[in-house]
């Protein structure tokens, strides 16, 4: 039967919300029995985990004390935030060793948060993402959220952000007391909007009073949930801004062997025997993770309607030239 260490490691797994390790602590469990000759447990265990394995993944709470509500938020606050539950993981995002590790940090601290706050400490949960577009912003959001087990809600600016006088940071409250109250990710795209420095701008009064408003709030808005800002042009952010946050994450263009990764990760399953895979690469070299995407899209969707039997080089690097010409 489960040893005393087996059984404290399914605890510390269901404490961490890890659910492979727990699966894969208890069908080891199962077989040790099966060896032992305790073949009807083995049959029940190994018949219970496949019960609930077969569940998605968001259907098992390990977090039952914070329940997240799978309902897109009410009233006032449902016209400023946008809700979506991801699949997404972190393996799944192709991305520099640096950065994946940054970000399984960040992860990391949020499953062992009880460990952190018995020395009193926090997870890290304001993160800026700087970046060109196209180089994964967008989905390490997702894909946190997918590993956490947390919907993502998206801040729309454009409604947030209005001409009348402290309207503004009105709305920026109901956000943040949404954040304390409900846990979530918390994604502030194009974040510049917000953060733009206080000594430019054509209206430099009311640009103060919405940057300050966000300083007051995110300096107290201590929570389980994560705060993600994402932005194009951290030049124009204020510098007040970056003491605030726990984590700055840089993203950059991929370098050829990311591309090249990105290429065939994206074309995986497809017949591609007759791709110059390098000659490809090369070509692509000035594109973006998503630009990267959009080019193995077309690409699948004109074999489909041409009835190819394959993939070709050509129809790639045609491809490419097409999203070339586009970004320029």
């Amino acid at each position: 039967m489960a040893t005393s260490d087996q059984v404290k490691a399914l605890l510390k797994s269901h404490a961490d919300g890890d659910d492979r390790r727990f699966y894969s602590i208890a069908r080891q469990i199962a077989a040790e029995a099966a060896q032992k000759g305790h073949g009807k447990i083995a049959q029940e265990i190994k018949e219970m985990l496949d019960s609930v394995s077969d569940r998605p993944v968001n259907a098992v709470h390990i977090d039952r004390p914070n329940a997240i509500p799978l309902v897109q938020p009410k009233g006032e606050l449902g016209g400023l935030i946008s809700v979506e539950y991801s699949n997404l993981k972190l393996d799944d995002l192709i991305l520099p060793v640096e950065t994946a590790q940054r970000l399984n940090r960040i992860v990391l601290e949020h499953r062992q948060k009880h460990r952190l706050h018995e020395h009193g400490l926090n997870p890290r949960s304001k993160i800026l993402l700087v970046g060109p577009p196209g180089t994964g912003k967008t989905m390490t959001a997702k894909a946190l959220a997918g590993e956490m087990r947390l919907p993502t809600f998206s801040i729309q600016l454009d409604r947030l952000l209005t001409k009348y006088l402290g309207e503004t940071a009105a709305k920026l409250r109901l956000v943040f007391d949404n954040i304390k109250q409900t846990r979530g990710i918390y994604f502030f795209d194009e974040f510049d909007a917000i953060g733009g420095k206080r000594n430019v701008g054509n209206d430099i009064g009311e640009v103060r009073r919405v940057l300050n408003s966000f300083l007051q709030f995110i300096d107290d808005a201590g929570s389980d949930s994560l705060v993600l800002a994402a932005t194009n042009h951290p030049e124009i952010l204020d510098q007040a801004l970056f003491r605030r946050f726990d984590d700055v994450i840089f993203y950059e263009m991929p370098d050829r062997d990311l591309v090249l990764k990105t290429l065939k990760a994206n074309l995986k399953g497809q017949n591609t025997k007759n791709v110059k895979w390098n000659e490809v690469a090369d070509a692509a070299a000035a594109l973006s993770f998503a630009e990267i995407t959009r080019v193995c899209t077309d690409a699948m969707k004109t074999v489909i309607l041409e009835d190819w039997e394959s993939l070709s080089t050509q129809l790639l690097l045609d491809v490419i030239n097409q999203r070339l010409q586009v970004k320029s």
